[in-house]
């Protein structure tokens, strides 16, 4: 399953000015806020986020909240991605991977999810 967003920068440099570290903290974790250098940062992960509910097909709400999904980075600065074991468990995902980008005013992310197979 894959999953892609796009974001303005813009929109997130202005929640930012409005909302502040109480913002940031509605969809990332103090880990998470930790490794955000700028607004670009932001985006990027506002974006994988995104990218990763709708992969599972559900959005952000009930079933996947944005603390469900975790982002880190590798030692060489590339994202990585993982899900709360109450959500990989609920959606039977097996792996998963995603690729942030920023190009001019925008930050796209792409995520790709492998579900257990049923027969």
């Amino acid at each position: 399953m894959i999953g892609i967003d796009l974001i303005k920068m813009d929109r997130m440099e202005r929640f930012i000015e409005r909302f502040g570290d109480r913002g940031l903290q509605k969809f990332l974790s103090k880990s998470e806020i930790e490794l955000i250098k700028n607004n670009r940062n932001a985006a990027g992960f506002w974006a994988a986020k995104e990218a990763c509910a709708k992969a599972l097909g559900c959005g952000i709400g009930a079933e996947c909240s944005f603390h469900d999904i975790i982002l880190s980075k590798t030692p060489k600065g590339a994202p990585l991605i993982s899900l709360t074991s109450k959500v990989r468990e609920y959606f039977d995902i097996t792996d998963m991977s995603v690729s942030i980008t920023h190009d001019g005013d925008y930050a796209i992310a792409v995520v790709a999810l492998e579900r257990i197979k049923r027969h």
